[in-house]
């Protein structure tokens, strides 16, 4: 499992911020550490859902009450167009980026517009998820896998083409990778299985399944039953049966793409002291404890996965070369909504 993370640390998981910390130039960096004066207006981009992306801003807050945090929160997608658009215009108001995947932000590094910083509670995470550069660090384990409204159905799912055979024919409904980060990434993972390929894709679209536009809508159409199946991320559907949902989620046996919410700081961040206070605060202990409290399992060693959720040991992962996935994405999008006609 560590040469996974390792090998494919530019794309898949996490390349969380190398050990010990220091600014650009090498120099200890104290910021983050309560108490230490950190203060001024942080712009936090965030593909999270607002109630989680609220518990963390609140939380980091509660430490540093000088730092006056404001969010920006949507698709992964949007949230990059967002900066892209920015960037043109020679602007770049986010300080924080925290969005799906790692892709997104090896886009963002080659422009070299992420900061290099070395966060010191890297030390208490597995040197095999560091990225070497220390530009951006996964911030939990989050796979994709099925979702079942149990109301409606008896015998549950065991592999991904249970959604292209008849019996479930127009009854179920994937995120859009048009929108969503995490069904970005999953979608140049699982083009490149051969047990998949675009042929699982395209079965799909015969099967009759629904495009919505990300993974919160995929929950709510099986949690009421419009759906009776899913393609969504494990955090939410675990999430939703440990709060009395219908539901029930399943890890497909040919295994799961797996992301990491990434976080980084834009380079051209006006407030650097308070950008690395918060990126300390989410791999702090305090930060991977909330994570697991939200219903993430957490990146850090030594906190444990909430109810229902498995560890990153006990799954099977679906991986693809780093290279590959940066240099395909456009192509894979345009494919895809060529095949389901977006």
């Amino acid at each position: 499992m560590k040469k996974f993370f390792y090998g494919s640390a530019t794309v898949c998981l996490v390349t969380v911020l190398a050990a010990c910390g220091s600014d650009e130039s090498g120099t200890d960096s104290k910021a983050g550490i309560a108490g230490e004066g950190v203060s001024g207006t942080l712009d936090f981009y965030t593909s999270q859902p607002d109630a989680d992306a609220q518990g963390l801003v609140d939380a980091f807050k509660a430490q540093n009450p000088d730092v006056n945090v404001s969010i920006f929160r949507s698709g992964t997608e949007e949230v990059v167009s967002k900066i892209q658009a920015e960037n043109q215009g020679g602007n770049i108001q986010a300080d924080v980026l925290l969005v799906a995947d790692s892709v997104t932000f090896e886009s963002f590094k080659a422009d070299d517009l992420l900061l290099n910083y070395k966060s010191p509670e890297t030390e208490s995470l597995d040197q095999s998820l560091v990225d070497p550069d220390g530009t951006y660090a996964g911030t939990k384990i989050m796979a994709t896998g099925l979702i079942v409204n149990t109301n409606d159905v008896t015998e549950l799912p065991t592999s991904w083409t249970d959604l292209t055979d008849e019996p479930t024919s127009g009854q179920a409904v994937m995120p859009s990778p048009l929108y969503s980060g995490a069904a970005a990434y999953n979608l140049g993972v699982m083009t490149r299985q051969d047990s998949l390929g675009w042929e699982f894709y395209e079965a799909l679209q015969d099967n009759d399944i629904t495009i919505t536009q990300g993974n919160g809508a995929v929950l709510e159409s099986v949690a009421t039953g419009e759906k009776k199946y899913g393609i969504i991320v494990d955090f939410l559907a675990a999430r939703a049966k440990n709060d009395g949902s219908p539901v029930e989620l399943v890890y497909p046996e040919e295994g799961v793409p797996v992301i990491t919410e990434p976080v980084g700081i834009l380079a051209n961040t006006e407030n650097e002291e308070a950008s690395k206070a918060f990126v300390d605060f989410i791999l702090s202990e305090e930060g991977q404890k909330l994570a697991s409290q939200q219903g993430y399992t957490p990146i850090r060693e030594g906190i444990d996965a909430p109810e229902g959720l498995k560890t990153l040991d006990e799954m099977t992962i679906l991986d693809a070369e780093a290279v590959e996935l940066l240099e395909t994405r456009s192509d894979d999008k345009t494919k895809f909504g060529k095949i389901f006609g977006q």
